[in-house]
């Protein structure tokens, strides 16, 4: 087994500072502008990320029991060297922006994903806003694993993946000189993430590295100041709706669905997916289209 560090572990007294800055800068040199924080708002982000790591526990057993499974079938060996860190953390990246897309473009697990974005605030507190259902996540790395990946070094990068994405939840840094915009994900990439105008909507999934987005066209640049949230906001702080919303919403729309067509769309297609009409005169299924 790999002797390597929990990076979150060691970084929460960074993102304890970190926080506090941020909030200090607000209260030194307020934006009108910016979204800011909003003390209800930031308690439920925390919340959610507390709760996240005791259910995050839990989903792990079965998880690494799979990932253990596949690890000791295949042939292949990633030794853990200096060299193959780096080409690991790349490698994991990569996964990262599928799974991260895959989790915008269908409806069931973007109900895990959307607590992420259910917040109308962007600051450090953001990115602890975590989902409470992330075992919809694994699949997604399985060819890791595969090519000889050990199961803890993934979970070493998916980590340092996460730490990363910490400090792009925030109004208060600007652009970055171009060379770092055009490779990284930076605060200005992620703004557009999170943002909920049409133009925005679906951009910048990367981890890490932009360049994903470059390389497959769901690249946007910051050009507009972002709107916040969802395109439907929900009006609640408890905790457990927030982690639970979307996943009643689909429930809903499977029980008034007319077709078994249309059930499936309303949990495989897209989050905006609406079955077409039926034309006068058609019978039959509901036909459909893609919102």
């Amino acid at each position: 087994m790999p002797n390597l560090p929990d990076v979150v572990l060691w970084s929460i007294p960074a993102f304890v500072l970190l926080t506090v800055v941020e909030i200090v800068s607000y209260r030194l040199r307020p934006d009108e502008d910016a979204a800011g924080y909003e003390t209800k708002d930031a308690v439920t982000s925390v919340s959610m990320g507390l709760g996240s790591i005791a259910f995050d526990f839990l989903w792990k057993i079965p998880v690494v029991a799979i990932y253990m499974a596949v690890y000791e079938l295949t042939p292949a060996r990633v030794p853990l060297l200096w060299w193959t860190v780096p080409l690991m953390l790349l490698a994991q990246d990569f996964f990262y922006y599928w799974s991260h897309r895959g989790h915008h473009v269908v409806r069931v697990l973007w109900a895990c994903h959307v607590v992420h974005h259910s917040s109308r605030k962007f600051n450090l507190t953001t990115a602890l806003r975590q989902p409470w259902t992330s075992l919809t996540v694994w699949p997604f790395y399985l060819p890791l694993i595969a090519c000889g990946v050990h199961p803890a070094a993934l979970a070493f990068c998916s980590s340092a993946n996460l730490v990363y994405q910490f400090w792009v939840h925030t109004e208060r840094v600007g652009t970055l000189p171009r060379p770092f915009e055009y490779v990284l994900n930076t605060p200005s990439h992620h703004r557009v993430h999170h943002a909920s105008q049409g133009g925005y909507l679906d951009r910048n999934f990367g981890g890490i590295l932009i360049v994903w987005d470059r390389l497959f066209g769901s690249f946007a640049a910051e050009t507009e100041r972002p709107v916040y949230g969802l395109t439907n906001n929900i009006e609640t702080y408890n905790p457990l709706r927030v982690a639970t919303h979307e996943y009643a919403a689909i429930a809903r729309d499977v029980r008034a669905a007319a077709t078994w067509r249309e059930r499936a769309g309303r949990i495989f297609r897209g989050p905006g997916w609406q079955p077409r009409p039926a034309e006068p005169g058609v019978t039959g299924q509901a036909r459909e289209t893609t919102a």
